[in-house]
């Protein structure tokens, strides 16, 4: 199988992007990789892949090429620049992008392409950075039925859980929703939960009540146990990311006359937390900048 999809390029090799490759390359794929740090590209050649000399080299030598990038900005620079993947590429190479980015962005890389003879595949990824290193990810897949069999089994080598959501734009449009939720869940989380420190609640006590009833989302139950209530904010998914991927939320939904007053208001949430320096702490980290601001001892379970 691998052998039949040929040399897969792999560009952006971050949090995100370096595990996922990492996986191709213990499945036994033919990856040749990309990224501005050199380091990146020295432990992706390590585990096997090969290191390319440039987009344009990389974008020749493969079938399939895969973006994992910060922002449209990036993604639309690395695809359809003068120096980009599509520039360079084969007539039906398939460009996968699996970056979190406006769907504007993935409908012009679509018709760039179509009119190349190539074609493209949105895949962004759901749950966390620990999930990428497990090989647990979760994909939404915009994909025509033909394109989506030919980059399943890269999907299956990096992920647990696929879901085909339609033509090329709907996974990207997916995951805004599913974003929209997630990273306002968190703020409404820290906003109960500094209620609840303010009370002089017990936490543990609080939270078996709130996992209980209709109150519980599953940042609160499966996400902040493991970080910020345990003391731990090193990045899976940065308040930088978050508030990033919010503005894209709300300009998408601008740009389809969708009204969003609690997202629009949990953005400006984020925006108070990178002023007062928790830009790169993980999203769960939400709760410590608003106890900060409050004066509010900030929630922490009990070891074990």
């Amino acid at each position: 199988m691998e052998k039949a999809i040929g040399t897969i390029g792999f560009i952006g090799l971050g949090r995100m992007g370096r595990p996922m490759a990492s996986n191709l390359c213990r499945k036994g794929f033919d990856l040749a990789v990309h990224d501005v740090n050199p380091e990146a590209v020295e432990f992706l050649t390590a585990a096997g892949a090969k290191a390319a000399t440039g987009i344009p080299d990389l974008a020749r030598a493969s079938s399939v090429v895969i973006t994992m990038l910060p922002s449209s900005v990036e993604v639309e620079a690395v695809v359809l620049g003068p120096d980009g993947v599509l520039a360079h590429g084969r007539e039906g190479l398939l460009v996968m992008d699996m970056s979190t980015v406006e769907p504007r962005t993935t409908d012009a890389l679509h018709m760039a392409a179509s009119g190349r003879g190539m074609s493209v595949v949105d895949a962004p990824v759901g749950r966390l950075a620990t999930h990428a290193d497990s090989g647990e990810s979760l994909f939404m897949v915009g994909a025509s039925e033909a394109d989506f069999a030919r980059v399943l089994p890269l999907l299956q080598a990096m992920g647990s859980t696929i879901h085909h959501c339609g033509g090329v734009g709907t996974g990207i449009r997916t995951k805004l929703v599913n974003n929209c939720l997630a990273i306002v869940s968190c703020q409404l989380n820290a906003e109960a939960l500094a209620l609840s420190q303010r009370f002089g609640l017990d936490l543990g006590k609080t939270l078996n009540v709130l996992y209980g009833t209709t109150a519980t989302n599953g940042q609160l139950r499966m996400n902040w146990p493991n970080k910020v209530l345990s003391g731990d904010t090193t990045p899976g998914f940065t308040i930088d990311l978050a508030h990033k991927d919010l503005s894209v939320i709300i300009d998408a939904a601008n740009a389809v006359k969708v009204p969003l007053p609690v997202t629009s208001a949990a953005r400006e949430a984020f925006s108070m937390a990178r002023a007062r320096n928790y830009s790169a702490c993980d999203f769960s980290a939400i709760v410590d900048a608003l106890c900060e601001i409050a004066g509010i001892e900030r929630p922490r379970l009990p070891s074990g």
